[in-house]
């Protein structure tokens, strides 16, 4: 063990070799598709380390932000996906990934077509600070003492506030491949905040990392090969749930998980998992008689807000909850019961989220209707028997 193991240090070490000649330990096996692997040079196929593919949960017309972007083949896959009317922004703080992804920037650009792929320098932990700003401040003025520390932190500062790397609510979707084990533990809150910060309201994440099934010891997290090897700075895959929790994400979704594990450590299994997350769910809980009906097969689930949802009940819901069921990942799992006379917004009244009911239908229908309507809709093609 180590005792001036410094993580950041270990990872921007280990991955400047890895942009310079490719290292196997680094990668776990994974399949992209083809076709979108066919413009991208085989210099950055053959020093890309991820363990996933969250470039699968990218759309045409997206903004997409890639946290640790290396040298930039998730960020070239992505570029194709979104398409001339979509962007994508790699950041990245290691300067020889940087070259690497930069190096064929303009040839990819070219033979696609269009230019919708750009690099940016900072750390993702601290999506405000342009790292390059910094460096070029550096340049003019090294600090030499602790007056100019203090005077390089204040510009810092500046730039996190009227210059930042990437801007709140920009982003469509974030993504990253195998790099948040990669950051320190005491930067680990404050990388999920940034991550909730950069997306739009109803943008997404999808991540694709290393996971543990147990605890990583004190004594692991300490070794240089392991953490920067994408092992021991593994989140517990439950803790990893948790952490788009606390960050304000809600919908969170494991869509992949290897059952093999990549590595086995003393006995911890190591493995690759991508999670999908939601932003949106944020916002003032208004009563406008609306119902979901849960379709099953459970008997009851409950929602990252606590709604308690019964198979097959129309359950009373607000506005805010009623409008992110029709939308991923809840939509194709519940009914919508709009009322059949709107309540208008601004005459909407307060509804208690915290409580769990069963929505009456006369709420929805409202209690004056009295309709009697035996004609049936129009279900057989004329001339048949089927009634």
């Amino acid at each position: 063990m180590d005792s001036t193991f410094d993580a950041e240090l270990a990872v921007r070490d280990r991955y400047a070799r890895a942009a310079q000649e490719r290292e196997v330990a680094l990668c776990c096996p994974v399949s992209y598709d083809p076709r979108l692997l066919q413009i991208i040079p085989d210099e950055i196929i053959e020093r890309d380390y991820g363990c996933g593919d969250p470039s699968a949960f990218v759309r045409e017309g997206d903004t997409v932000l890639d946290l640790g972007s290396g040298g930039g083949k998730i960020c070239y896959i992505a570029s194709q996906i979104v398409g001339s009317e979509g962007r994508v922004i790699g950041v990245d703080a290691n300067d020889d990934m940087l070259a690497l992804a930069t190096k064929y920037r303009g040839e990819i650009g070219d033979r696609l077509g269009f230019h919708n792929v750009e690099f940016r320098k900072g750390r993702i932990q601290d999506l405000r600070l342009d790292l390059s700003l910094v460096d070029a401040y550096l340049d003019e003025t090294p600090v030499r003492s602790a007056a100019d520390l203090a005077r390089l932190e204040a510009f810092c500062a500046e730039v996190r506030a009227d210059r930042p790397l990437v801007a709140d609510d920009s982003v469509d979707v974030v993504l990253s491949n195998c790099v948040l084990n990669l950051v320190r533990p005491e930067d680990k809150v404050r990388l999920f905040e940034e991550m909730f910060r950069v997306v739009r309201r109803g943008g997404r994440v999808a991540i694709s990392d290393i996971v543990s099934d147990e605890d990583v010891p004190l004594e692991m997290q300490r070794d240089t090969d392991l953490w920067s090897g994408c092992i021991s700075g593994a989140f517990r895959e439950d803790a990893f749930l948790e952490a788009f929790d606390r960050a304000g994400f809600y919908g969170m979704e494991v869509v992949k998980r290897d059952e093999m594990p990549w590595r086995i450590v003393d006995g911890i299994e190591f493995r690759s998992v991508t999670v999908v997350a939601w932003k949106g769910k944020q916002g003032p809980c208004l009563e406008r008689n609306q119902a979901v009906i849960y379709r099953g097969p459970w008997k009851k689930v409950i929602d990252d807000d606590g709604h308690v949802l019964e198979r097959g009940k129309r359950m009373a819901v607000c506005d805010k909850t009623f409008g992110i069921y029709g939308r991923e990942p809840y939509a194709d799992q519940v009914v919508r019961v709009a009322p059949y006379d709107e309540i208008p917004l601004e005459e909407a009244s307060q509804f208690d989220c915290r409580r769990t009911a069963v929505r009456d239908a006369r709420e929805t229908k409202g209690l004056d209707y009295h309709v009697t309507d035996l004609s049936g809709p129009e279900c057989c093609e004329p001339g048949s028997d089927c009634c």
